[in-house]
């Protein structure tokens, strides 16, 4: 049976550690974190984005339950998040795909309109039982709160939970979405003052770039849900431009999906020893 994300997140929380999340596009992702989390012998949650379901024709319910499919099968806790979303009709479509959290990105809003837009959200995601994160970085920027030097306000966020009534707050500290190098540094001492400001765990976005010390660091200092994407996106494919670099007349596509999946894995695995460690 699927897990709830909140209870895998507060679980986390409590022994000190991180709870990887990892986004989904195709089955073999979702095949290959629940592989991974299951060698390392840790809970995990598959998430999928707005991205991908647009990437999927724009239908949620298939890749859902291809997803919702897999975790079934795990041998440790899983969970399903619908993350990055803008749209509300996507956002309505969560509880009744399995989902047990959904991620509500309302940040290229003015501030005010963020907060209102995500309260509503909040409303009606409790409603129907879901855990529901969203984002705050830079009031009245348009490129969200992961644009490069962009950092959430402790203070504001705290105001922004109170009025929101959010489950989870992803937060700027130096991360950037799609780095393919891991070579971000956190603010670390920001973490802290945001941590000792908010209530609910913290959540960061594009977790790929930052390298393993710095994230173990992050975890300490307060950090708990952990989004990774790129890391997997860079193993898939390059296991597939390596398998057909050896074989150019290669058509199976198995003979290659087979080695970006088992990549993939690896990939996970690593990640969530790194995310336990940190304790």
């Amino acid at each position: 049976m699927l897990t709830p994300t909140g209870e895998i997140v507060a679980d986390a929380r409590r022994r000190g550690v991180g709870a990887g999340a990892f986004n989904v596009i195709t089955v073999e992702h979702a095949e290959a974190v629940v592989t991974g989390a299951e060698a390392a012998g840790c809970a995990v949650i598959l998430q999928i984005s707005e991205n991908a379901v647009r990437f999927h024709h724009g239908r949620l319910g298939p890749i859902a339950a291809a997803a919702k499919a897999v975790a079934e099968l795990s041998s440790v806790p899983v969970g399903l998040h619908l993350d990055h979303v803008e749209s509300d009709e996507l956002f309505d479509q969560a509880a009744g795909n399995g989902f047990g959290s959904a991620m509500y990105d309302a940040s290229k809003l003015e501030y005010s309109g963020n907060v209102a837009a995500t309260a509503r959200a909040v409303a009606r995601g409790h409603a129907c039982g879901l855990w529901v994160e969203s984002e705050l970085g830079e009031v009245g920027g348009k490129d969200g709160a992961h644009k490069p030097g962009v950092r959430t306000d402790p203070d504001e966020a705290a105001q922004f939970v109170r009025a929101t009534g959010v489950d989870a707050l992803a937060v700027a500290v130096g991360s950037a979405h799609a780095m393919t190098t891991q070579d971000a540094r956190l603010d670390h001492d920001l973490i802290a003052r945001i941590r000792d400001a908010v209530a609910v765990p913290l959540v960061l976005h594009g977790s790929s770039g930052v390298p393993d010390d710095e994230l173990r660091a992050a975890v300490r200092g307060g950090l708990v849900k952990v989004n990774i994407g790129t890391a997997l996106n860079v193993a898939f494919t390059g296991a597939i431009r390596e398998a057909i670099r050896r074989d150019a007349n290669v058509v199976d596509p198995r003979k290659y999906l087979r080695n970006a999946r088992d990549e993939m894995a690896e990939t996970v695995t690593r990640a969530l020893r790194v995310l336990t460690a940190a304790a």
